[in-house]
């Protein structure tokens, strides 16, 4: 079992569903530390896997986002390890082994590193997995780029009178000349026959009062005498 852990994992993937309706034994991953939310670049991260019983071996395992699954150790129960390719040490990753507990470290996080990382225990013919654990970069959000025009629009000053209202004050100064002159004009004139023709009616009435009213009304006839009675 410690020589072919291939075989091992392609045996893992034929028994998955077997092995996840089983509840006989339970397995956590977390971050060693657990301040840590988000991995960031070239941080050392370690993960930590427990397991229910300490003469099992145990496969660490990472799903990258194409949900496409990377081997990435076996540690067995007696501690011997076996990295992809067969190899007994590997330059991107360390491990170590107390007991239950099962540690993975990544020296140096990368983003080829991004993924779900759960570990596999195979015991009695069926195999057992942790829950996942998401290590992924923090998501950066970029401010959005500020076209040239707002960023040298400026607000037109208080003192400074706004072209816009200067051209519309022009025509309206205009108008109010020609409607303002002639309307003026023609009150003047109104006033002026009004004021003459106040005087020609006081003469007018002037030269009749000073004709003589004819007696009775009639005109060159001597007034009659009054008839006596005898």
């Amino acid at each position: 079992m410690d020589g072919s852990p291939a075989l091992l994992l392609l045996l893992a993937l034929r028994l998955c569903c077997l092995g996840m309706q089983v509840q006989g034994y339970r397995m956590t991953v977390k971050f060693r530390d657990s301040s840590i939310r988000h991995p960031r670049l070239g941080q050392r991260l370690e993960l930590e896997c427990q397991t229910a019983k300490e003469d099992s071996g145990v496969f660490w395992v990472r799903m990258d986002r194409a949900r496409t699954l990377h081997f990435i150790v076996y540690i067995s129960s007696l501690g011997r390890i076996t990295f992809e390719g067969n190899q007994k040490t590997s330059t991107r990753f360390e491990v170590a082994k107390d007991r239950s507990f099962y540690w993975l470290v990544v020296k140096s996080f990368e983003l080829q590193d991004e993924g779900n990382y759960f570990c596999l225990m195979y015991s009695n013919q069926v195999l057992y997995f942790s829950p996942s654990k998401p290590a992924f970069l923090p998501v950066t959000t970029t401010p959005a780029p500020t076209t040239q025009g707002s960023a040298t629009k400026e607000e037109p000053s208080p003192t400074t009178p706004d072209p816009d209202t200067s051209k519309k004050k022009e025509p309206d100064f205009f108008c109010d000349i020609f409607i303002w002159v002639p309307l003026a004009g023609a009150c003047a004139l109104l006033l002026l026959a009004l004021a003459v023709t106040v005087m020609l009616c006081q003469r007018t009435r002037r030269r009749r009062c000073r004709c003589k009213r004819p007696v009775n009304g009639k005109p060159n006839v001597k007034p009659s005498v009054p008839r006596r009675h005898v």
